[in-house]
């Protein structure tokens, strides 16, 4: 570095040169999609390697830097944007050990108190200890630390209301609703905390080598990507983390086999749901579980556009392994099943194809041979909605969406009061796609049966 070359310069103007510099990088890194994973992996690893460089000279210059007006909440600043940084990457690809460091960081700040220094003169350093907690509980519920969620949403209401006090002018609304939001979240949860775990359990679940399978498979495909998307009105979440993918991408991680499950030499208890440790020993050791095989990489949509899910169900095809699936988990109320009249003068022309404005064209009445077959074996059909119903068919997802996807392998899980339209109602076959006659569910029936999840 620099600062070793050239020892005139103070260690102060090498430090806020560091700053800026990984600030930059940041807030570059900071707004990218996670579903464009390749892509964006080495600005990930410069990024990083700014705050390794910064992080670690605060370190080793922390006396000097103290002396020279570095504040406490500076270097909690640094670590928290580190721990933002591991639990990015790791929505990214899954990841199990960035979502272990960044809870690292994240319980090192809340632990030695980084932002508690003027946090009721500085309105500015009220709001990003607000932000801190936020986060934090965000991390703690992916990883199913159901005490430190406790902890810190007693911390977040105190703040909040200690907030309101001491900053009356402000009005800290947002942040009430935050607190409403987790709250809410939890007792809906509850149910589910006393009860084996969501994810797949080397303890409690067959080892993946005894899982069932076609055995004379011409290739043995495993589930690689996951698209998680819900949308409700007035639906339980937190953040963007609604309760219906919470439970999805439980059920897509793997629980850890080792000291999650056990108790420790000294005495202190580490559940089942991954209770914070008091005596604060190894936590790599207590987090993280090598026997674990990789996560399936997950992209988790809060109520993205039409063009938008779409746009991240072709980039995560293109990027599917040859012997990956992708699952597609979408949560939402559907419209109205209604009959499929035959096009009306009313609709627009595309083509030689006449299609009503409200359903696309692949909803056109099939000719009358097909339908005497069986191959259209019901005239009602729906869409999901992942929008407001203002929109009409502009936040409609119709089966017929999926069809050019249909390519790589799928498995869809249609959590909806009309998912009957996406179930096998007619025989695929290839001369169809063209007019998107024939639904895609029995194809995704036969993958069902053809590969193993883990």
């Amino acid at each position: 570095m620099s600062h070793h070359q050239n020892n005139n310069i103070p260690v102060s103007e090498v430090y806020w040169s560091l700053v800026a510099k990984a600030d930059k990088k940041f807030s570059k890194i900071r707004d990218l999609p996670y579903y464009e994973r390749n892509r964006y992996d080495t600005y990930f690893y410069k990024v990083f390697k700014v705050y390794t460089q910064l992080w670690k000279f605060q370190q080793e210059n922390r006396q000097k830097l103290v002396d020279a007006g570095l504040k406490r909440w500076e270097i909690g600043d640094i670590a928290s944007r580190i721990g933002q940084l591991y639990f990015g990457q790791y929505m990214r690809t899954s990841d199990r050990s960035y979502l272990s460091e960044s809870y690292i960081f994240y319980d090192a700040v809340l632990t030695r108190e980084y932002f508690k220094d003027e946090l009721f003169q500085d309105l500015n350093l009220a709001n990003k200890q607000l932000r801190f907690l936020a986060r934090f509980l965000t991390v703690c519920l992916v990883l199913n630390r159901r005490e430190m969620v406790y902890k810190l949403v007693n911390q977040l209401k105190l703040l909040v209301d200690e907030c309101k006090r001491n900053f009356q002018e402000t009005d800290f609304k947002e942040w009430k609703l935050v607190v409403q939001e987790i709250v809410k979240f939890l007792k809906a949860d509850t149910a589910f905390m006393n009860i084996r775990p969501l994810r797949y359990s080397l303890v409690l679940d067959l080892h993946p080598d005894s899982l069932p399978y076609v055995v004379d498979a011409k290739r043995k495909l495993r589930l690689r990507d996951a698209i998680l998307c819900s949308y409700h009105p007035n639906e339980v979440k937190f953040s963007e983390l609604t309760l219906d993918t919470f439970r999805m991408l439980q059920c897509l991680e793997w629980e850890p086999s080792g000291s999650f499950q056990q108790s420790s030499g000294s005495g202190t208890n580490i559940g089942q749901n991954g209770a914070p440790v008091p005596s604060r020993i190894n936590y790599p050791q207590d987090i993280t579980d090598p026997t674990l095989p990789a996560n399936s990489r997950k992209a988790v949509l809060y109520r993205p556009s039409i063009t938008h899910f779409i746009a991240v169900l072709a980039t995560i095809c293109e990027e599917l392994p040859p012997d990956g699936v992708l699952l597609i988990y979408i949560s939402a109320l559907g419209s109205g099943i209604h009959s499929i009249s035959p096009p009306s003068h009313t609709g627009t022309r595309m083509g030689n194809t006449s299609t009503s404005p409200s359903c696309p064209p692949c909803y056109n009445q099939p000719p009358s041979s097909d339908r005497s077959k069986g191959d259209f074996s019901s005239s009602h059909t729906g869409s999901l909605h992942i929008g407001t119903r203002g929109n009409g068919g502009l936040s409609g997802i119709y089966p017929c969406d999926f069809i050019p996807f249909t390519r790589r392998p799928l498995f869809m899980v249609i959590d909806s009061d009309i998912s009957k339209p996406f179930k096998a109602t007619n025989k695929w076959s290839r001369k169809r796609r063209a007019n998107c006659n024939a639904p895609i569910s029995k194809l995704l029936s036969y993958y069902t049966r053809c590969f193993r999840l883990f």
